[in-house]
């Protein structure tokens, strides 16, 4: 926990971009505990605005992609981008290359353990699950730090490795029954899973996710790298953002006839072109906040992504629940005379803007939940 001077707007000398995107992300992230999107995918509302927006902010099923599908990889890229940033800073603050990766590893087992003991906590009892984004996070986290320091030729190599590696993972392993790459619960991804007792039968995610989706972690630090250098100017960065971002959709989605776009066990076509939207997010967000100095929303959304850990935790052990629970007694007075489907939807908006408030009172108090 970090406590620091009161002040009233977003600390001097942060890059304002990186605030904004990872605040932008975490709130989508805990706003769906509060069932709002499930509410506005209503099959009543079909036909309607409302109803593409929610169909939008759920997973795709299968082959394809959904405005949802994006929202780890971005959680996964930005954490990346940071990681140039906090290194810099430890090392001005006198740490050793040992102590920041003792703290790297220590914190890569902190998210195993958390994003492990999440599923843990529903069920009420053991069991060994790894395809939350914590748990992932862990893995890509802890492989981009330790090769932070290589070139960039050598960070982009290894991380399109890692894709062509699970590609062929994918396509040549002979286990018959899961030999099928792109088969929902017949593929190495499943076959895997099932080996320890975690696989996910019923939505399909796969651990072994961790492996290609670390190269979201890794173009993030690349793309910190390049927002840390002071032989670029500002317009020369958001172009490189912009231009890589853009490569990235366009060659995800040309793989796309060849390698589907599957989020649930993360193809290269997906990883690609997610990448890509995440790479053009952040040079988007550079360019309208740093460069074009707008910045009247900034802070709504940096004050989530300043305690993104614990605003996470909470939402996904019951806090969200719970809110919801002590609301509803005044959201119903308040709002069910306007319908049933109205009512959820304005009570799940309120227990978001709860939630929200919660990061905000612990901004201003200057109270942050780190590992």
């Amino acid at each position: 926990m970090v406590k620091a001077k009161k002040q009233s707007s977003v600390p001097e000398g942060r890059l304002l971009s990186l605030d904004f995107f990872r605040g932008f992300t975490m709130l989508l992230l805990v706003g769906e505990a509060t069932e709002l999107f499930h509410y506005l995918s209503d099959p009543s509302l079909k036909g309607t605005f409302i109803y593409a927006l929610g169909s939008q902010l759920h997973h795709h099923p299968w082959n394809g992609l959904h405005f949802w599908d994006l929202v780890q990889p971005f959680f996964m890229f930005i954490v990346g981008v940071a990681i140039p940033f906090s290194v810099a800073k430890r090392e001005k603050q006198g740490l050793t290359s040992r102590e920041n990766l003792r703290h790297a590893i220590g914190r890569s087992l902190t998210l195993l353990f958390l994003g492990w003991a999440l599923y843990c906590i529903m069920p009420g009892k053991i069991v060994f699950h790894f395809q939350n984004v914590l748990a992932q996070l862990s893995v890509t986290y802890l492989i981009a730090f330790l090769i932070r320091n290589k070139s960039f030729r050598f960070q982009l190599i290894f991380s399109l490795s890692m894709l062509v590696v699970t590609e062929l993972i994918y396509r040549f392993f002979p286990v018959e029954g899961f030999n099928h790459p792109f088969v929902a619960n017949q593929n190495f991804g499943t076959w895997l899973d099932l080996q320890y007792g975690g696989a996910d039968l019923n939505w399909h995610w796969v651990s072994f996710n961790a492996i290609p989706t670390t190269a979201h972690t890794i173009w993030g630090v690349l793309a910190g790298i390049l927002l840390l250098r002071k032989d670029k100017t500002p317009m020369q960065k958001f172009t490189i953002l912009a231009i890589a971002g853009i490569i990235g959709i366009v060659a995800g989605y040309a793989l796309n006839p060849f390698t589907p776009i599957i989020k649930r066990i993360a193809t290269s076509s997906f990883v690609i072109v997610s990448g890509g939207y995440a790479l053009f997010g952040l040079a988007i967000s550079y360019w309208l906040i740093d460069i074009k100095k707008s910045r009247k929303w900034v802070l709504f959304f940096a004050v989530v992504g300043m305690n993104p850990l614990f605003i996470y935790l909470f939402d996904h052990i019951g806090g969200a629940g719970f809110i919801h629970h002590m609301l509803l007694p005044f959201t119903h007075v308040l709002f069910g005379w306007m319908g049933a489907l109205t009512e959820n939807i304005l009570t799940s908006t309120t227990v978001w803007a709860f939630l929200w408030y919660i990061t905000w009172w612990m901004y201003k108090r200057k109270i942050f939940i780190k590992i």
